[in-house]
C-alpha cells in the first residue's frame, strides 16, 4: 500500500544558492546566507509531516513551483504562457526542497529514487510536494 505525504508552502519558491566565502588574512571560510530562508520554509514544512519516511525505503518526489507572474506581462501573455522558463534553474529548486526535508521528511536523501518536478506561472506563488512510497 502506498502512502502519500501533500506539502504546501506559500510564497515565492526558493532556489539552493551557492555557498559565500570569505577571507580573514590567510583563513578563507564559507557560510550559507540562506539559513533564515531554509527555517523559514521548513517551520511550515514541519506542520504538514505528519511521519518520516522509514530508513532504506525509496521515494517518489513531486514537486510543482508555482513562480509569481511577472506584472510586465501583458494579458495576452499571461493567458498564452503557463510553463516557467527564467531563473531560477528547476534543479537548484529541487536542490532546496531535498536538503531542506532531509531529515525532517526523509532520513536521506538519497532515498530518493524517482523524481518528477515542474515550474510554473501561478497568481499563488508556492511549492507544492508530494512525497509516495510504499509501506
Amino acid at each position: 500500500m502506498k502512502k502519500k505525504t501533500e506539502i504546501i508552502i506559500t510564497g515565492r519558491p526558493v532556489a539552493k544558492a551557492r555557498p559565500r566565502f570569505y577571507r580573514r588574512g590567510n583563513h578563507v571560510g564559507t557560510y550559507n546566507d540562506q539559513t533564515t530562508e531554509e527555517g523559514r520554509w521548513m517551520l511550515q514544512a514541519s506542520g504538514q509531516i505528519k511521519e518520516i519516511v522509514p530508513e532504506g525505503t525509496p521515494i517518489t518526489l513531486r514537486c510543482l513551483f508555482c513562480m509569481p507572474i511577472p506584472k510586465s506581462m501583458s494579458k495576452k501573455q499571461r493567458e498564452a504562457t503557463i510553463y516557467h522558463i527564467k531563473r531560477p534553474d528547476l534543479d537548484n529548486l529541487v536542490k532546496f526542497v531535498k536538503d531542506c526535508l532531509n531529515g525532517l521528511a526523509w532520513r536521506d536523501d538519497s532515498q530518493v529514487s524517482e523524481l518528477f518536478a515542474g515550474k510554473v506561472y501561478s497568481d499563488e506563488p508556492r511549492t507544492e510536494i508530494w512525497i509516495e512510497y510504499d509501506e
